[in-house]
């Protein structure tokens, strides 16, 4: 969604972006008509990458951008090659920590800024590769918040309360330590049902972890869903149990629908989140303690309606979708100045 609200808000501010992806249909219909696409089939198929790749950066050389901006280091390597290949400099967005052998391919001369949603990915980055401090911006994802009115105030009346999460089913978001909670959560209240939504190589293992568990039928998984917005929606409560967290754009969208959250005491989160004041704060992987934590706003609605109010105005000032666009504008005119100032031939 990030790529997805730059490329909307780009033409806004004088540049033309085109998304180059490897499966449009991952797109919201809507974007895919009204934003410039261009889709690589094939590119993840080992035996056809290396063609498909000269066929697309030959595609790209017909009209070359002058910049190219990597989404995510998943996609790191092929935005090296392609900024070699077309002699343009080139943006990498990093949205969360390095995998414990995971190197950063990166070109000191093409490369020229990297961009952290969060300080301490920065520290991490710094801790971990030999990426100068100068080249490290940190910009916070930008969350678009829905208008007042069109919100369903939590803990209403009409129905059974609902906890969630959602997101990618990996095992850093922690999912376990929140099934884990569940039954916690029923011997102290119930009625509650509880939703997660996402699809990720987690699925298979936190199925069977509810079904030993015996909460299936109290737990709803709402798998292979692009927008997220219709389950969090849904959700009373929005729980965020990772181990290690970059910042939690997903978290900032329940934030800004004014869902109360609670989340684990690690990384990014704690420049979003006053304990007690705009969400709850919980150690990680510690059930017990999400399970106390749930049962806290389960039983007092007031108390989690007064959160997701002040988490709402936290997400509205200080992570709007317009800042984010801003500031990685800004970088944009920053580095192609640079590159114009370090290769004038090329960069006319």
């Amino acid at each position: 969604m990030q790529t997805v609200n730059l490329a909307r808000k780009l033409p806004e501010r004088g540049f033309d972006a085109e998304i180059a992806c490897t499966d449009a249909g991952l797109l919201p219909q809507a974007d895919r008509a009204a934003l410039n696409v261009m889709e690589i089939a094939y590119l993840e198929v080992p035996v056809l990458r290396r063609i498909v790749r000269k066929l697309f950066a030959r595609e790209l050389a017909k009209e070359p951008p002058d910049l190219i901006h990597v989404q995510h280091r998943a996609a790191a390597t092929l935005g090296l090659w392609l900024a070699q290949q077309l002699h343009r400099p080139y943006i990498l967005s990093v949205h969360d920590y390095l995998n414990a052998r995971e190197t950063l391919p990166f070109d000191s001369k093409l490369g020229r800024r990297v961009i952290t949603v969060s300080s301490s990915v920065k520290a991490e980055l710094l801790e971990r590769t030999d990426l100068p401090e100068d080249r490290i911006v940190v910009i916070p994802s930008g969350v678009d918040a829905p208008p007042q009115d069109e919100l369903r105030s939590p803990f209403d009346e009409q129905h059974t309360p609902v906890v969630g999460t959602a997101g990618p089913l990996e095992a850093a978001r922690g999912l376990g330590f929140f099934l884990r909670a569940i039954p916690l959560v029923l011997a102290r209240h119930n009625p509650v049902e509880f939703l997660i939504a996402g699809a990720g190589p987690e699925e298979h293992t936190l199925r069977r972890i509810a079904d030993d568990l015996g909460i299936t039928e109290f737990i709803t998984f709402v798998p292979n869903v692009f927008d997220l917005s219709t389950s969090i929606a849904a959700m009373d409560v929005y729980c965020l149990p990772s181990l290690k967290q970059g910042l939690g754009t997903i978290m900032l969208e329940a934030m800004a629908r004014g869902r109360p959250v609670i989340a684990s005491k690690v990384g990014g989160v704690y420049s979003v989140i006053d304990d007690g004041v705009s969400g709850l704060l919980v150690p990680p992987s510690d059930s017990d303690a999400l399970a106390s934590r749930i049962v806290e706003l389960l039983s007092d609605p007031a108390f989690a309606r007064r959160v997701g109010a002040a988490g709402r105005e936290q997400v509205l000032q200080q992570f709007p979708v317009d800042a984010m666009v801003n500031s990685t504008v800004a970088v944009y005119e920053q580095v192609l100045e640079e590159h114009a100032a370090a290769c004038p031939v090329a960069a006319s």
